[in-house]
């Protein structure tokens, strides 16, 4: 049953300064926004050393299994399933916060599945890591990216377990829901779901513009 205890309004004047309210400046946020620039320089690197090994070695263009562009509406989901959470957790709507995380996990879970059937795919039509330069890339870039799909889960993991603890008395369901860290950490992760996204439709997009562009 939901729980929506009643939350007492402050003038943020009043509140004075706050770390986790000053989003821009935490040393949790600095922390994702070095991670993510150094994700997103790994892969744009890459993608370039693929680009330059192709044209060096005139390779010829590899096709996507059609299963990673519906895997792409799969992570979206699992996205949209974190929002959700987020949404849960302000409203101090117990439930629905407990189901959107098993949520995006199980559909994060279902995206990995998927994406080693892609892999699956690859290998029924003789194209293995070792076969040329360009499959090497394929391979080493969208399982860098599965890498940091599992990286997500114990966080999204840790969050379910702690709300099935707390979340048994009006009181720990208060304190919970009020915890300014727990809140901060919960949009991070979100933050970071997102970027996952925004990567994976991007690697999608790379490497059928190069098939097009053989």
């Amino acid at each position: 049953m939901s729980t929506n205890p009643q939350r007492q309004q402050r003038d943020p004047a009043e509140e004075g300064y706050n770390e986790y309210n000053n989003f821009a400046f935490h040393p949790f946020n600095v922390l994702l926004v070095l991670s993510l620039l150094g994700i997103t320089a790994m892969f744009l690197a890459f993608t370039a050393a693929f680009v330059y090994t192709r044209v060096q070695s005139n390779l010829p263009p590899i096709r996507l299994p059609n299963i990673f562009i519906f895997n792409t509406l799969v992570l979206l989901a699992s996205s949209g399933a974190m929002v959700w959470a987020k949404r849960c957790y302000k409203a101090d709507d117990t439930e629905n916060y407990q189901r959107a995380l098993i949520a995006t996990m199980a559909i994060s879970l279902v995206f990995m599945i998927l994406q080693a059937v892609g892999w699956y795919q690859l290998f029924s039509n003789q194209i293995y890591i070792h076969s040329d330069n360009s499959a090497g890339y394929l391979y080493v870039i969208s399982a860098l990216h599965f890498a940091h799909v599992i990286a997500g889960l114990p966080f999204l993991g840790l969050f379910l377990w702690t709300a099935r603890k707390r979340m048994k008395e009006p009181v720990s369901v208060l304190v919970y829901f009020s915890d300014p860290e727990k809140r901060l950490k919960l949009r991070l992760l979100t933050i970071y779901w997102h970027f996952l996204d925004g990567l994976w439709i991007y690697l999608v997009l790379f490497f059928y513009l190069n098939y097009l562009l053989r």
